[in-house]
């Protein structure tokens, strides 16, 4: 019989004083668009020490990259779980709403010292979810490591359009305008149109 023993009290101070300074982080960042933010301002926001922001996270850099990451856990990942049908333009519309609600801190991150990290974190954690949509789509018709390799092009492809969109596109960012850009493009890949184009299976299982 398993029991349900409460968390202890340090791990939710811990877990409670790192969502204040992430948070914090977010909106000096996008009050002042930049990333040039110092850490004593994030943490006389937070209402800490600097010392705390040392022992969660090292530097700013790293509160930073933690915060961008976090912002798209909290945001982000829950709406695309929720979705009732999930399509293609759903899944995009979502992405591209989120980032042009946020765009003013997502671009300061990504033309910041963080930018490449904040690219690999977040195709991280969009990669599971184009995974499960190829998976879905696909079934066994495709290997694991054909899956894999897929889901690995169109996400890191996905995050290099997102990002030119949220650096250069012109102020209001449009997300339907560019989900309709991002479908195009996509409707031209050999295997937009549910697999049949694709090589056949034999070969794609090599």
């Amino acid at each position: 019989m398993e029991l349900n023993t409460p968390e202890p009290a340090k791990d939710r101070r811990v877990r409670r004083s790192r969502a204040v300074l992430m948070q914090a982080a977010v909106e000096l960042v996008t009050e002042r668009g930049t990333s040039a933010v110092a850490l004593s301002d994030i943490a006389e926001a937070a209402d800490v020490s600097r010392r705390l922001v040392y022992q969660h996270f090292g530097d700013r850099d790293a509160l930073l990259l933690e915060a961008g990451l976090d912002l798209a856990r909290r945001e982000l990942l829950p709406r695309l779980a929720n979705l009732p049908q999930t399509t293609g333009r759903d899944r995009a519309l979502v992405v591209a709403r989120h980032f042009a609600e946020h765009r003013v801190f997502y671009r300061a991150l990504l033309t910041g010292p963080c930018a490449f990290a904040l690219d690999r974190g977040l195709i991280a954690l969009l990669l599971p979810v184009n995974r499960e949509s190829l998976r879905q789509a696909y079934g066994d018709r495709l290997a694991p490591q054909a899956v894999d390799d897929l889901a690995t092009f169109l996400t890191g492809g996905g995050a290099a359009f997102v990002t030119a969109w949220v650096v250069e596109g012109a102020d209001p960012l449009d997300p339907e305008a560019f989900t309709d850009r991002l479908l195009r493009v996509t409707s031209v890949l050999p295997f937009a149109d549910g697999g049949s184009a694709l090589t056949p299976d034999r070969e794609v299982r090599r």
